[in-house]
């Protein structure tokens, strides 16, 4: 018997962790699914990220109202992906703000990621027939997009670093308070999944703009709060070393397979052990592979495809 697909066996419940990282901002954590957040303005609500259904969606919105009942008048969604998007529609937020290649892809790939993504991890799709749809931005961007919280409390800049583990990635940024949502261009303590990225830009260009900001906090879009500018460091840095070394291993490889077995081998003792790392790499070498013999742009997944690269490269 070959390795469960995906993370189709990841059936237990994750403990969620609800962070108060300054006055009215927020994180919710769940030991490697996806983290969400929120801030909070002098008379409205900032949220970041969307979870994957509206069931899910609420469940979060309910310890959220714990502590603020403030009108969502922004939501913020930092790409593409389905287990990002799909609970939109339980905000009941003014705006949905995303860079404008986010839009572009939900176009191009929103259905088969869709498909691909609730196939791959089952568990986060929390009654799906609750989703109405793919979620569409009423606003988007291309560098900056800057909020206004009103008050004393500053600015919130979204802004997009470059390409990276999508074309469309944007970080969610307080200068005030020193503190960034990163989404998914930065994990802390959890593995990367880069089945749709731009493996060089993101491990030069597009990690040395995250880190220029000079974050005190950082929410990663997977894995525990790093606090403090050497927490901070590690995640950035934790980051950037699984691309490299992806990148020495595949670049180093004579056909996908070999590259599967040598990025495997070479990640395992540090990684293997970090949420979803076993799922994500036969997906991730297949991209990269793909990037360095001249397909620039990622190939759509599919549920489909998505069976044939994991039964082709997990042993």
């Amino acid at each position: 018997m070959g390795k469960p697909f995906a993370s189709s066996a990841d059936l237990g419940e994750k403990k969620q962790s609800m962070e108060v990282l300054a006055e009215g901002v927020y994180a919710l954590t769940a030991e490697g699914d996806p983290n969400v957040g929120a801030i909070e303005a002098e008379d409205f609500l900032v949220c970041f990220e969307a979870l994957a259904t509206p069931v899910a969606a609420r469940e979060w919105l309910a310890r959220l109202r714990e502590h603020t009942d403030k009108p969502i008048r922004y939501l913020v969604l930092s790409h593409y992906h389905a287990v990002r998007v799909l609970g939109a529609s339980a905000f009941g937020a003014d705006v949905i703000v995303t860079h404008d290649k986010t839009r572009e892809l939900i176009a191009e790939r929103g259905e088969q990621d869709w498909a691909s993504e609730y196939a791959r991890m089952p568990r986060l799709f929390k009654e799906p027939e609750s989703i109405p749809g793919l979620t569409w931005p009423t606003a988007t961007f291309s560098d900056t997009f800057t909020i206004d919280l009103g008050g004393d409390r500053g600015d919130l800049v979204l802004a997009h670093c470059g390409r990276g583990h999508t074309e469309g990635d944007l970080v969610a940024w307080l200068p005030k308070q020193r503190i960034m949502f990163a989404g998914d261009l930065v994990e802390s303590q959890a593995a990367l999944y880069t089945g749709d990225a731009f493996h060089l830009e993101w491990s030069a260009a597009t990690l040395d703009k995250v880190a220029s900001f000079g974050a005190r906090t950082l929410v990663g879009g997977r894995g525990a709060v790093a606090r403090g500018r050497q927490e901070v460091d590690a995640a950035i840095g934790q980051t950037r070393d699984f691309l490299a070394v992806m990148l020495r291993e595949v670049g180093a490889a004579g056909s996908v397979k070999e590259a599967f077995e040598r990025t495997h081998r070479a990640l395992e003792p540090r990684y293997g052990s970090w949420p979803i790392f076993e799922h994500c790499l036969p997906f991730n070498v297949s991209r990269l592979w793909d990037e360095l013999h001249g397909i620039e742009r990622p190939r759509i997944w599919t549920a489909e495809r998505d069976r044939e690269v994991w039964d082709q490269l997990q042993p």
